[in-house]
């Protein structure tokens, strides 16, 4: 098998503010892994808040991609990859999930199938995916929320986590009054403290929030379930579940917990992760870092799975350089083609890289 990648600049319609940054652009690092020619692809983000940057992605990629010559076929590299041979040991997890998506996508290429039904899913998968409105003025906040319900936006997440958290409700209550009929998630990305969520929550409930994202800071996963107990609104855990390991110890006491495949691992780590959770009474939401439709992909394939949908991160690109999963009107789905289902779009020269020439 021949590996390749490339750096591609992904810039965004308008910078995204959250509670602890903003963002105006990130680069993503594309891999291409090559079998019998046929080629598959997967997509790693650069990332400040996980630690990645370009040149972390291309040392990982073409370690995995030294690792690939052993294997005879993609089925055995997938097979590797997931029982921990292959991309184990120090490579994050975005780069594992990336992996996991080029040779998911090789493999369905070659054997004409979509990746939902090679992962066991028999449904092709359609979902309501919310789409973030990040921290502004009110005013730009009520008329986002118009367009995009007007669009076919059914779920709005709105972002929080201001140092006044009454300029927090305002936004909120804003937004309702513009989208009265849409159903409302709020994330302030770990924004406050524990006293500070029990006081806030009841106030959003009382606008018709429907879940809240990780309301307090990370690191303290005992004091998350303390408040998801005597929270009005389901509270779910992103910052605090990372893995599978923290899945566990939240199971049954978080009412929901945010899989983003690049912090997880991949598609097989998420349904590890809702084979864990199943019959607990904590329901998965399925979120994502800001990305292509090919970084995006895997997760859509999942899509029925989960209770939550949040796989707007295309959405908020000025050009997303790949297509298959829409989104733009609401809904994300699969193409119906085999593999991931995207096509690349025509996008200019980026830096590119054969990382084994094998």
């Amino acid at each position: 098998m021949k590996a390749a990648t490339r750096t591609v600049r992904l810039g965004l319609t308008e910078p995204l503010r959250i509670s602890r940054s903003t963002m105006a652009a990130r680069d993503a690092v594309w891999l291409s892994v090559e079998h019998g020619g046929v080629t598959g692809h997967g997509e790693a983000v650069t990332s400040v808040y996980y630690g990645l940057d370009t040149a972390t992605l291309h040392r990982c990629f073409a370690d995995v991609a030294r690792e690939l010559r052993r294997y005879p076929d993609p089925a055995a590299a997938l097979e590797s990859l997931r029982s921990g041979e292959l991309a184990g040991g120090t490579a994050p997890p975005a780069v594992r999930a990336a992996v996991e998506s080029a040779l998911l996508d090789l493999v369905g290429i070659r054997a004409g199938r979509p990746v939902h039904r090679l992962l066991g899913l028999p449904q092709p998968p359609v979902a309501a995916t919310a789409r973030t409105i990040g921290i502004t003025s009110p005013l730009d906040a009520a008329a986002q929320a118009r367009a995009l319900t007007v669009s076919g936006f059914e779920v709005l997440k709105v972002k929080a986590g201001l140092p006044d958290p009454e300029e927090d409700v305002e936004r909120l209550r804003v937004v309702r009054d513009a989208a009265p009929r849409a159903r409302l998630l709020l994330d302030p990305n770990g924004a406050w403290t524990p006293r500070q969520a029990a006081a806030l929550l009841p106030r959003f409930a009382g606008l018709g929030v429907e879940a809240v994202e990780q309301p307090v800071a990370p690191g303290d996963p005992e004091a998350l379930a303390a408040l998801a107990e005597r929270s009005p609104l389901p509270v779910i855990a992103d910052e605090d579940a990372v893995g599978l390991e923290d899945v566990r110890r939240l199971a049954g006491r978080v009412h929901g917990v945010n899989v983003k495949l690049a912090k997880c691992g991949g598609p097989h780590a998420a349904l590890r992760i809702a084979e864990t959770i199943a019959g607990s009474g904590t329901e998965l939401m399925l979120g994502c870092l800001t990305a292509s439709s090919l970084g995006l992909a895997p997760a859509v394939h999942l899509a029925g799975l989960a209770r939550w949908t949040d796989l707007d991160g295309h959405l908020l690109l000025a050009h997303d350089p790949w297509t298959g999963i829409g989104g733009e009107d609401g809904y994300v789905r699969t193409s119906g083609l085999p593999g991931l289902g995207v096509e690349p779009r025509e996008v200019g020269p980026g830096p590119r890289a054969a990382v084994d020439a094998a």
